[in-house]
């Protein structure tokens, strides 16, 4: 089944189209985070024709990019491949481009000789590329990043597009009638074990089963492993099993903290760095660096030594660490497992859904810890994570007085609500986060 709903990125893809300065387009993340579909969703919605060439199953395709990089002669293959004629108002489409280094060095080409021709290329380990011996055409294309549906998105997909809407801004939020509550809170638990791989949510969608979209994310999790396999240089794939293997268990513990050490007795920083920095590439996990200070840019505060690790989905969390969705639903169970982990993931995802930079902050001696703290468009924003309806925030009250900052966010199961330097923002609303006057 596919999806019916546009995705958030679409508006990115528009904004694309009518640039002055439109650079050939790759779209890259994780596999099964549904790029092939949106481009195509966006030619066919958008232009007159859509011209896809498969260069993962297609050899013939990827001849074509052999020998000169003449885009005329590129573009005449592909139109006779692809029977539609290729004028500015076709979208044309090199899916699974990573497949092809030649044909990513000919974006360059497309770039400077074509601009008029609109180009999309999908990949799904363009960061690997960068960092692999690729001729990566640097400052020549444009780039978006996909990311597992955001729990909005999640909302539209199961027919509640008018309550997505509603939440659009604080007002929205704050004026939701508190008997509301319990349904954004089953559609987020719901949420939290389907998660957001658009394949997964499509089939829940249809058929409402727990059961299958767990099967599902077992089979990303096994196409994942084979990509390990199959892309990963085979001195540090083992490391990388570890690593990845790991998040349930390291996320389980009290302060998230990735730890060396419960990899394996003795691990050092510098046997696993490589690893870690590889799962990034790919798009699998999110890593999220200590400050040593809530001030901006925090970016100049951060601790390379000291991080968290986060997966790309909620949904395939759960399945990596074998929870089942009958267990995890009852009551709010679901929320305070692994000591409140998965909730911390959910609003990680929720964050990076909104191209914020997540950080975290704690206190040189340890007592205090703030969850996450990003660069808000207004302000530097920490953000405490409650996985019930607590609403103490001791350790945002330190922040705050610390560093002297006039806002903070705690996220809980409790509504909406502003009082003064705190701004309480429902579990079920962080994604509207990065929009919320402060």
């Amino acid at each position: 089944m596919e999806l019916t709903v546009d995705r958030t990125a679409m508006k990115q893809l528009e904004a694309w189209k009518t640039s002055r300065n439109r650079k050939p387009l790759i779209i890259r993340g994780a596999r099964q985070t549904g790029k092939t579909w949106l481009s195509e969703e966006f030619g066919r919605t958008r232009y007159e024709a859509v011209a896809r060439i498969d260069l993962m199953n297609n050899e013939r395709a990827r001849s074509f990019f052999d020998g000169d990089l003449d885009v005329s002669r590129i573009l005449r293959n592909i139109s006779l491949e692809t029977g539609v004629p290729i004028t500015t108002d076709t979208l044309v489409l090199l899916d699974e481009i990573q497949e092809c280094p030649r044909a990513l060095t000919a974006l360059k080409y497309f770039c400077e000789d074509a601009r008029e021709y609109h180009v999309i290329a999908t990949g799904s380990y363009m960061g690997i590329a960068r960092h692999a011996d690729t001729s990566y055409p640097v400052g020549k294309v444009d780039t978006l990043t996909l990311r597992p549906m955001d729990f909005m998105e999640y909302l539209r997909a199961i027919g509640q597009g008018m309550m997505a809407d509603a939440m659009s801004d604080g007002a929205g939020i704050a004026d939701l009638d508190s008997g509301f509550r319990d349904r954004l809170k089953n559609w987020l638990k719901e949420y939290m074990v389907v998660g957001g791989m658009p394949a997964v949510v499509a089939d829940f969608a249809e058929h409402h089963d727990f059961n299958e979209a767990r099967k599902l994310q077992r089979e990303i999790l096994d196409d994942y492993d084979g990509d390990f396999s199959k892309h990963a240089p085979l001195r540090i794939l083992e490391r990388i099993r570890m690593v990845w293997a790991s998040l349930p268990s390291q996320l389980a513990k009290e302060n998230r903290k990735f730890i060396y050490g419960a990899l394996r007795p003795g691990a050092r920083a510098r046997e696993f760095e490589e690893s870690i920095q590889w799962l990034r590439d790919y798009g699998a996990i999110t890593k999220v660096p200590a400050v040593t200070a809530i001030r901006t840019p925090l970016a100049a505060y951060e601790d390379s030594a000291a991080f968290k690790l986060f997966a790309v989905d909620c949904g395939l969390l759960g399945a990596l660490a074998r929870l089942s969705p009958s267990t995890i639903l009852e009551g709010e169970k679901l929320f305070t497992e692994f000591k409140g982990a998965f909730t911390e993931q959910y609003v990680c995802q929720q964050l990076v859904a909104q191209r914020l930079s997540p950080y975290y902050w704690s206190s040189p001696t340890g007592r205090a810890e703030v969850d996450f703290v990003v660069d808000h468009p207004d302000t530097v924003l920490p953000i405490e994570v409650k996985a019930q309806e607590n609403l103490q925030a001791k350790s945002l009250r330190v922040a705050v007085g610390h560093f002297d900052l006039h806002k903070a966010v705690r996220t809980s199961l409790a509504g909406y609500r502003d009082d003064d330097w705190l701004l309480n923002v429902p579990l079920w609303a962080i994604n509207r986060l990065a929009a919320l006057p402060l």
